[in-house]
């Protein structure tokens, strides 16, 4: 299971540097070039696979238009002009990673029908796969949220209430000494409950040169990584991978206990660590790289990273929004 899942995500990455778009039908008033215009809640379409990605246009002056995407992987990248011609939208991005000498760019087309955007992108075998989107939720919310009762996602005796990301049971993370542990790294692991608004409590550890992630919702990716005395940047702990940065970088040691608290309303996040506060209420433009979907304005899990590097848990704790 752990090897197909590696290989869908794999062919997802190679063929998805970069995705496809949705959105309200544009009328005959309405020039392509502004109704393309917003985020979109992408899909790549493989066969029975679905691969979550994401897509911002937007306008660059007068006339040009710029964007950025997030494929299945990896981090949000820029698009430096999309191309409006013959009643639809193109644009080319390099891919992520070289995994093929030499590595062809992505190339990616596609045109509104009704309120969807559908299209084709062709992967780095010169093959054609369809893709198609829905303009991503504003999530707005109107007044303060009122909140619920603290829940316990972890007791330090059982993994009831957890799963693998893909498959049932919890693959290579067990209790040990009353925490929660991958000792063998290679599975995620998330909530069977999912959830809309909330706070979260979390306390870490992690072995020198480690790598994890906190998932709110299963979409948006608060990093945890080893990065003790490097200048706070969104790819390193605390930040929102590829989207937001932390004001500060307030990182322990590794081997060291380090606690986070995170406020998550509708795209807003505030999130505190190590008692200082290093992102507050910033916008989450969209998904980031390894989301379990791209279904934004539905509930989700709770997911851990747990496919890169050994972490351990304790005191997990969560409060919805009534």
């Amino acid at each position: 299971m752990q090897n197909r899942r590696f290989f869908l995500r794999g062919l997802g990455m190679m063929i998805l540097g970069g995705a496809l778009v949705t959105g309200t039908a544009h009328s005959k008033q309405t020039p392509l070039s502004e109704a393309v215009q917003g985020r979109w809640d992408i899909e790549l379409l493989a066969g029975n696979e679905r691969y979550p990605s994401w897509l911002e246009i937007k306008r660059s002056g007068h006339r040009t238009l710029v964007g950025q995407f997030v494929g299945t992987g990896g981090s949000v990248r820029p698009i430096s002009k999309i191309e409006v011609k013959d009643g639809q939208i193109e644009f080319t991005i390099p891919p992520q990673w070289e995994w093929i000498t030499p590595t062809p760019d992505i190339h990616f087309k596609a045109k509104l029908e009704g309120n969807k955007l559908r299209g084709t992108v062709t992967n780095q075998k010169g093959e054609p796969m369809n893709w198609e989107g829905v303009r991503a939720p504003l999530l707005k919310r109107t007044g303060k949220p009122e909140w619920g009762k603290p829940i316990a996602l972890f007791d330090g005796k059982s993994l009831d209430g957890w799963r693998v990301q893909d498959g049932v049971g919890t693959g290579g993370w067990q209790i040990k000494d009353g925490l929660l542990s991958n000792e063998k790294p290679g599975d995620n692991l998330m909530t069977t409950e999912k959830f809309t608004d909330f706070k979260m409590h979390a306390e870490f550890k992690y072995p020198a040169g480690s790598n994890s992630g906190i998932y709110l919702r299963g979409r948006y990716e608060m990093q945890i990584e080893d990065n003790y005395g490097k200048e706070p940047e969104s790819h390193y702990i605390g930040g929102i991978y590829g989207f937001l940065t932390p004001s500060l970088n307030a990182a322990k040691r590794a081997e060291e206990w380090q606690s986070v608290d995170i406020t998550f309303v509708g795209r807003h996040v505030s999130i505190t660590l190590n008692g200082e506060k290093i992102i507050e209420n910033q916008e989450i433009p969209g998904i980031t790289g390894g989301a379990i979907d791209s279904k934004e304005g539905e509930p989700g899990p709770i997911m851990i990273q747990g496919d890169h590097g050994k972490v351990q848990f304790r005191n997990v704790l969560i409060t919805p929004a009534k």
